[in-house]
């Protein structure tokens, strides 16, 4: 029998450019090539689309670019998807191995189902509103789902008046309360923030990174994440717990210091864990989620209670990402993993299909 011909795409025009980069090393090493032919896809920072068939030491040291642009002649114009299109159209499915603005929140995932090719993920209505976490409160909101208290901000109004929200953050939410964009991922642009004048600094360092900005009340609990695989009939892993090194889990301790720790499954109460495990299905239910998304949640031993972080359509997969390591602890290697991945993305364009 013929291989599937699978496109990993890579890269991607976001923050979260690097981290993609380290994923899909990972998903190359372990991908079973007995059964799949695989096809790299690379999206330069600048918008190109670059098939690229080098070793895989120059995506680790981001010299892949520079290499195919020298072999292939393509410039840096900017926005050229023409050559990475002609791989991707020559494959079966696509696996979009990419994270955060302009790649997981429902753009590429359009442009695939435009190309009518089946993908590894969530839809364009799930990733759009995953990926803006203004949005998802309300739906997780209307589903049930327990949250922390919030503010949006709204870049527009802070241009206009730099106090503009001040005196509600504090009143609402006080100090200490963390600053995030509303549309990004991995940590990238998050502060802890501790006084007004802080606040002011970094909501205004924030909008730089998106024109909502999400202002949370600060919760003490445990940080305890789940993973959830499927389309209509989805399962979710048995949580573990993150134990960052530093004050919060950023960027630095996800994916370059390496000094955070895990626990699987998580040390909290055996009905928590499952609690966890049913709110991690509902919200990926009310998102309308498939294929699979992490699903983020702290717990207050005090309170003895859950409050729901975030949902990440297309979390990591780096050697150190907590979601295949959570389904490795239930069994599944993380080769099995992407096969699984790549069945249902199959299974959902079947799902899909309807009458024109």
């Amino acid at each position: 029998m013929s291989k599937i011909k699978v496109a990993l795409l890579f890269g991607g025009k976001s923050t979260e450019h690097e981290v993609s980069c380290k994923s899909v090393i990972s998903v190359i090493n372990n991908i079973d090539t007995t059964k799949y032919e695989v096809f790299l896809i690379g999206l330069a920072k600048n918008g190109d689309w670059l098939p690229y068939d080098s070793e895989v030491t120059k995506i680790s040291d981001g010299s892949w670019e520079t290499y195919t642009r020298e072999k292939t002649g393509i410039g840096l114009g900017g926005n050229d998807l023409t050559f990475g299109l002609k791989i991707l159209m020559m494959c079966d499915v696509v696996f979009p191995v990419i994270h955060g603005l302009n790649c997981e929140d429902g753009t590429v995932q359009g442009l695939l189902e435009l190309v009518g090719k089946p993908y590894v993920g969530c839809n364009v209505l799930a990733s759009a509103v995953g990926m803006d976490k203004a949005f998802t409160k309300i739906i997780f909101e209307k589903a049930g789902v327990p949250q922390c208290k919030h503010i949006v901000v709204h870049r527009n109004v802070l241009l206009a008046d730099e106090n503009a929200y001040i005196d509600e953050i504090e009143t609402k939410l006080g100090f200490p309360c963390f600053v995030k964009p509303s549309n990004s991922g991995s940590s990238v642009g998050v502060y802890k923030v501790k006084s007004r004048s802080e606040l002011r600094e970094k909501l205004l360092k924030c909008q730089e990174f998106d024109r909502k900005v999400i202002v949370e009340e600060c919760i003490i609990g445990r940080e305890i994440e789940c993973a959830v695989l499927g389309n209509l009939e989805p399962i979710a892993a048995t949580p573990g717990e993150v134990k960052p090194s530093k004050e919060f889990y950023d960027y630095e301790d996800k994916y370059q210091s390496g000094t955070s720790t895990t626990v699987i499954p998580a040390e909290i109460p055996a009905d928590k864990l499952l609690e966890i495990k049913k709110l991690a299905v509902t919200a990926y239910k009310a998102l309308d989620c498939s294929g699979l998304s992490r699903v983020d949640f702290f717990y207050r031993d005090k309170e003895n209670d859950l409050i729901l972080n975030e949902i990440n359509t297309l979390p990591g997969f780096t050697e150190i990402s907590m979601y295949s390591k959570l389904w490795a602890a239930e069994g599944i290697t993380y080769k099995e993993l992407l096969s699984r991945l790549i069945a249902l993305a199959y299974e959902r364009t079947e799902e899909n299909k309807r009458v024109v």
